[in-house]
């Protein structure tokens, strides 16, 4: 079966949102997903930062689709169990059988050998794919994971699939008159595109940013972009940075900001991770596209963002094929530079400042507070758009005593999904 057939049956069956990790196994699917006009491929960093992804983006009313090798389960399996099982979240997984019947490279072997074992162990139903029987499971795939709530995988062993370019696909690129965030950058940018596209080269050309001048002289930035000293707790910031929302979603990192943010104001719109160190931001991303047209709020923690660094460049970049960067993303890190919930271990965030790193990677926006008042203004500016937005809070160590968050994970999922649908009833709590 060619790529382009199989994207047709995945859309007919509903699929409208893709992420993973190249394997050349589906390389013909990818190629047809990454020009396709209604089918968005992200590509991930990582194989739980896909699950992520998807979690985000089936919160915010998609049904997604997880692309990987089998070795990227051992990578996702922690986002799979303390996300996507604990939360109850479909996803149809495509998992590629590298190590099929013992014939491969010796790194593919044991995991050929285990991928179906550790699916079950980890109660993960799924279907081994074959030419004949392929619309079937993958229609069994998507009732199985609507009736369970939660990830249905297909095994798909070497032959299956013809590798190799993809085949012609409609709307491949952008046509004449059609959105310019439809349109790839290719080689640089033409006059009137985004200066996103435009690379600084070797210098900066008449009237682009000064800080793509002579760039590499720098020692170190001017003294009103160096990392501020903090000088209020995480739970002043999060007053500060709550009282600048009014209805747009929150992916809390796990930890003590959920249980902070909780005891601040309790919002039917705020997702409380609870388990998955380092997946708020890639569920964040996933929420902002899926809804492109409201502002996505990410609380992440210093910890939490350096599990998953490589998800700056995904935002920075562009994360879908062929588009824009969402600008609709506000990605707030409170930076104590300590790992707290586990007894104020030093973080290797004490001497980065990451909002370097987050500029460095193309976001539009990127500041760092540690004042209240100015917290409060770079949220309510960020949120009103022109992003993606990072913040860094520079926080103190000091931790206020706070609640575990009193919701079931389902009741979480449901509570924040009903905000996407106009079904929301507040219940909210100040303490």
């Amino acid at each position: 079966m060619t790529g382009a057939a199989l994207a047709a049956l995945l859309e007919a069956q509903g699929y409208d949102f893709f992420t993973g990790v190249p394997c050349s196994l589906i390389s013909s699917l990818i190629a047809t997903l990454e020009t396709h006009p209604r089918l968005p491929y992200v590509p991930a960093v990582r194989e739980d930062v896909a699950v992520g992804l998807a979690a985000g983006a089936w919160l915010a009313g998609r049904r997604p689709m997880v692309l990987m090798q089998n070795s990227g389960l051992g990578t996702s399996l922690n986002a799979l169990v303390s996300l996507s099982l604990m939360y109850r979240l479909p996803a149809l997984l495509l998992v590629t059988w590298r190590g099929h019947g013992g014939k491969d490279a010796p790194e593919h072997l044991l995991m050929g050998e285990i991928s179906p074992s550790l699916l079950e162990m980890i109660r993960i139903p799924h279907r081994v794919l074959s030419a004949k029987t392929l619309a079937d499971d993958i229609a069994w795939g998507r009732a199985e994971s609507e009736r369970l709530s939660q990830p249905v995988a297909l095994l798909l062993p070497p032959g299956i699939l013809e590798t190799g370019a993809a085949e012609a696909v409609e709307g491949r690129g952008a046509a004449e008159g059609e959105p310019s965030e439809y349109r790839k950058p290719g080689r640089g940018a033409a006059e009137g595109e985004p200066s996103e596209y435009r690379k600084p080269g070797r210098g900066a050309a008449e009237g682009e940013p000064s800080e793509y001048k002579n760039r590499e002289r720098r020692s170190e930035p001017p003294s009103a972009d160096r990392t501020p000293v903090p000088r209020i707790s995480r739970f002043e910031a999060l007053r500060a940075a709550v009282s600048a929302l009014t209805a747009e979603p929150v992916v809390h990192a796990n930890g003590y900001i959920c249980r902070e943010s909780f005891a601040v104001k309790d919002r039917i719109e705020n997702f409380y991770m609870i388990g998955s160190m380092g997946m708020a931001s890639a569920i964040g991303l996933g929420v902002a596209l899926a809804a492109p047209d409201r502002p996505t709020v990410v609380f992440d923690g210093d910890g939490n963002l350096l599990m998953s660094l490589g998800i700056l460049p995904m935002v920075g970049g562009g994360p879908v094929m062929g588009r824009g960067r969402p600008h609709n993303l506000v990605h707030v890190v409170f930076d104590n530079a300590l790992y707290g919930s586990t007894g104020n271990q030093a973080s290797p965030s004490r001497a980065v400042g990451l909002h370097h790193i987050a500029r460095a990677a193309g976001y539009e926006r990127a500041t760092a507070v540690a004042a209240a008042d100015e917290l409060h203004a770079a949220v309510a500016a960020a949120v009103a758009g022109g992003g993606p937005s990072f913040i860094l809070v520079r926080v103190t160590g000091e931790e206020q005593p706070a609640p575990r968050i009193p919701y079931a994970p389902e009741e979480i999922r449901d509570r924040f999904r009903s905000c996407f649908d106009g079904t929301a009833t507040p219940r909210q709590m100040i303490l």
